[in-house]
C-alpha cells in the first residue's frame, strides 16, 4: 500500500455502531452522549456524586429518581448545565449507513473544489446547444479525443479553475437523484429563450431547483434572434421569485447566444463567482465518498458506473461499496475514456469491477479492505430488502395531524404538488392553499401547473415528501402504480372548497376516513359506433384492472376529466357482460354522454368504506 493510501486510513469515518460507551465522555467541556442513560451512568461519566444529581432533580424538577432511573435528553442537558458542562447528543450511525455519517474535516485539510453544475430549462430553449458550445470550447483548449460523453458528466476549465457539468437528461433524472438522497448539484443554470419566454418546463425547472435548495443562474439564450426581448424575460421570471441582481434580487442573469458562442465565457465566470461565494471545499486526503451519476451493464466489461467523487480521493484498485454492490476498481477512466489513476473531489469517472449494477443516485464509499467492503455491501443489501418490504408513504393526510401534535410547537411544513386542468385553476387552488398557512403549519405548494399527473410529479413528491393534489385531472394507471410503489399519496378533487375543507380538517386533526374511491380499471376507446336508439358505443380495450357493469365512470381526455357519470352498458361481442378484465376488448356506453372520442380513457371506480 502506498504512503498516500496509508495517509487516508486515518480519515475513515468512525463506526458509530461500535464502542458506544466510549462516546459518552467529556471533550473540552462538552459532554457528548449517544443515548438516554441512567442516573448512575451519567454520574460516572461526569464524575459526579449520584446523590447530588438525585437531590438536584428533586429540588429543581420535583422529580423523584433512583440510581437506575433512565433520564431523557432534556434532563441530561439540564444536569450538564447545572454542573458547568455544555452538552451534545450524537446520532449513532453504523458503518453500513455511511450516507448518514457526518464527516467533520479539520479546516486546514479542506481544499477548494470544482462546482457541480446542472443545466435545465424548457425544450428547444437551447440547453443542448449550450452544452455543445461548452464542450467545443473544451476541445479548442487542446484536449484530445472526441467527447462521446459515455459517462454522462464532463469538466470545463476556465481561468485555471474547473467546472463539473452533469449531463442529466431533464428534470426527471434530476429529481430521481434527489429522491435517492443524492444532493450532487451545487448550481443550476436555467436556460430561457429570449424570443420565447417562461414556459411550463421553465417553471418546472425553477420548482425543482428550489426544492433542491441550490442557487440558480439564469442564461437568457438566443439573444441574436429576431423577436428577442431580454427585459420581458427578466420581468416574467420575477413572478417565480427569480429576480435579477439589477432589480435588487440575488439571481445572476447572463445574456448569451449558445449558437454563436456569445457570452459563454462570462456565464462560466459567473458560475465560478457563485462557487467562490459558496466556499465549496473538500478534503482530498481521505477515502472517497460520492454518488453514482449513471450505471449500466456492459456486455464486455460487466457492471459499469459513473461516479462523482464528492469528498476524498478515489484511486485505482480501491475497494468500494456502491449502493449494495462492492468491488475493487479494476479500471478508472475520464470523459475521454483515458485511464486515470486517481479522481479528486468534484471529478466524475467511469469505473469497472463492481459485483452488480448500482442505481443512479446511490452513494459510494471506498474502504481499506475487500473483506470490509463485502461485509458492508451485504448488510446494505439486507437492509434495503427489509426497507423495500416495509416502504411507507412519503406523506399522507392521515399522518399530518400526528406530525403536528408531535412537533412540540415547531413549525411544520406540508409539501404539496398541485396539478389542475387549467393554469387559472392551478393558480386559484394554490392561492387558497397558501392562505391556510399559520404560525404552526406552513402549506408549501412546491409545484403547481396545468396538465395530467405524470411520473415526474410522483418523483418530485417522493423526493420532497409531498402529497399530490389533482384538480379536475387524473393519473393514468401507470402513474398510479408508480405513486403506490413510491409511497406517494394522490388526492383528487373537482370542487375547490372540498379540497380546502379536506386540508383544513387534516390540519385540525378532524380528517376522518369515510367512503373513499377505489379504482377498478381503465379502458381506452379504440373505435366509435353511432347507433340511433342507443347513442355512441365505444369499442374499447381494457388496459388495466377490470371494467364492471353499472360502475361509476369518468371520461379522461389527455389526462383531464371531461365527464363523470355511470356506465350505461357493457358488452363482450353481442352479449351483456358483468365485467371485462385487463387485456380484453369490450363495447360500452356512458349514460347521458355521447361525445366520446378515440383514445379517450374510461376509468371505472367505486366508493368503498375505508377502515
Amino acid at each position: 500500500m502506498s504512503k498516500y493510501q496509508d495517509s487516508r486510513r486515518a480519515n475513515i469515518p468512525a463506526n458509530g455502531g461500535k464502542n458506544k460507551e466510549a462516546s459518552n465522555k467529556v471533550n473540552d467541556g462538552v459532554f457528548v452522549f449517544t443515548r438516554n442513560m441512567s442516573v448512575g451512568e451519567l454520574a460516572k461519566a461526569l464524575n459526579l456524586n449520584v446523590n447530588d444529581i438525585i437531590k438536584f432533580l428533586f429540588l429543581e424538577k420535583k422529580m423523584i429518581v433512583n440510581i437506575n432511573q433512565t433520564l431523557d435528553e432534556d434532563t441530561i442537558g439540564l444536569i450538564c448545565l447545572q454542573y458547568g458542562y455544555d452538552f451534545k447528543k450524537e446520532k449513532i450511525v453504523s458503518e453500513e449507513n455511511f450516507e448518514e455519517v457526518e464527516i467533520v474535516d479539520k479546516p486546514e485539510d479542506l481544499k477548494p473544489r470544482a462546482p457541480v453544475v446542472t443545466i435545465m430549462g424548457h425544450v428547444d430553449h437551447g440547453k443542448t446547444t449550450l452544452i455543445d458550445a461548452i464542450r467545443s470550447s473544451h476541445l479548442v483548449d487542446g484536449e484530445v479525443g472526441g467527447i462521446s460523453q459515455a459517462i454522462g458528466a464532463y469538466q470545463k476549465e476556465i481561468n485555471g479553475q474547473k467546472i463539473t457539468f452533469l449531463d442529466t437528461p431533464g428534470h426527471e433524472a434530476f429529481t430521481a437523484m434527489r429522491q435517492r438522497g443524492a444532493a450532487v448539484t451545487d448550481i443550476v443554470i436555467l436556460v430561457v429563450a429570449a424570443d420565447d419566454g417562461v414556459m411550463p418546463q421553465t417553471i418546472e425547472a425553477i420548482d425543482h431547483a428550489k426544492a433542491a435548495n441550490v442557487p440558480i443562474i439564469v442564461a437568457i439564450n438566443k439573444i441574436d434572434k429576431e423577436g428577442a426581448n431580454v427585459e420581458r424575460i427578466k420581468t416574467e421570471l420575477m413572478s417565480y421569485d427569480i429576480i435579477a441582481e439589477e432589480y435588487g434580487g440575488t439571481n445572476i442573469v447572463c445574456e448569451i447566444s449558445a449558437k454563436k458562442n456569445v457570452g459563454i465565457k462570462e456565464l462560466l465566470e459567473n458560475v465560478l463567482l457563485v462557487a467562490e461565494m459558496a466556499e465549496l471545499k473538500a478534503n482530498p486526503d481521505r477515502y472517497a465518498i460520492g454518488t453514482v451519476i449513471e450505471a449500466n451493464l456492459d456486455k464486455g466489461e460487466g457492471p459499469k458506473a459513473t461516479l462523482l467523487v464528492q469528498n476524498g480521493t478515489l484511486t485505482f484498485q480501491d475497494y468500494v461499496v456502491v449502493g449494495t454492490a462492492y468491488g475493487k476498481i479494476r479500471r478508472m477512466t475520464n470523459e475521454y475514456k483515458k485511464i486515470v489513476k486517481e479522481a479528486k473531489p468534484s471529478t466524475p469517472v467511469s469505473v469497472i469491477g463492481l459485483s452488480e449494477v448500482p442505481n443512479a443516485g446511490d452513494k459510494f464509499m471506498a474502504f481499506p479492505t475487500e473483506k470490509q467492503a463485502k461485509e458492508i455491501a451485504e448488510k446494505r443489501a439486507l437492509a434495503k430488502k427489509a426497507s423495500d418490504q416495509s416502504a411507507q408513504a412519503a406523506a399522507s393526510l392521515e399522518k399530518i395531524y400526528s406530525k403536528i401534535t408531535e412537533s412540540n410547537g415547531e413549525v411544520q411544513d406540508i409539501n404539496i404538488v398541485l396539478k389542475a386542468d387549467t393554469t387559472g385553476s392551478a393558480e386559484a387552488v394554490k392561492a387558497s392553499l397558501d392562505k391556510l398557512s399559520n404560525e404552526q403549519i406552513h402549506i408549501n405548494v412546491i409545484h403547481a401547473s396545468a396538465g395530467a399527473i405524470t411520473n415526474n410529479d410522483v418523483m418530485l413528491a417522493s423526493a420532497s415528501n409531498a402529497i399530490i393534489y389533482g384538480f379536475n385531472v387524473r393519473p393514468t394507471a401507470m402513474v398510479s402504480a408508480k405513486a403506490e410503489e413510491s409511497g406517494v399519496e394522490i388526492r383528487l378533487h373537482r370542487i375547490i372548497y372540498a379540497l380546502i375543507e379536506e386540508m383544513e380538517a387534516a390540519m385540525k386533526g378532524l380528517y376522518k376516513k369515510e367512503k373513499v374511491e377505489s379504482i377498478l380499471g381503465q379502458a381506452e376507446v379504440r373505435t366509435l359506433i353511432k347507433i340511433s336508439k342507443v347513442g355512441t358505443v365505444a369499442g374499447s380495450y381494457v388496459t388495466s384492472g377490470v371494467i364492471k357493469a353499472g360502475a361509476l365512470v369518468r371520461v379522461l381526455r389527455n389526462g383531464v376529466i371531461t365527464y363523470e357519470g355511470k356506465l350505461g352498458s357493457l358488452k363482450r361481442f353481442k352479449d351483456d357482460a358483468k365485467e371485462v378484465k385487463e387485456g380484453f376488448e369490450c363495447g360500452l356506453t356512458v349514460e347521458n354522454f355521447n361525445d366520446l372520442k378515440e383514445l379517450d380513457v374510461i376509468e371505472a371506480y367505486e366508493m368503498v368504506e375505508k377502515e
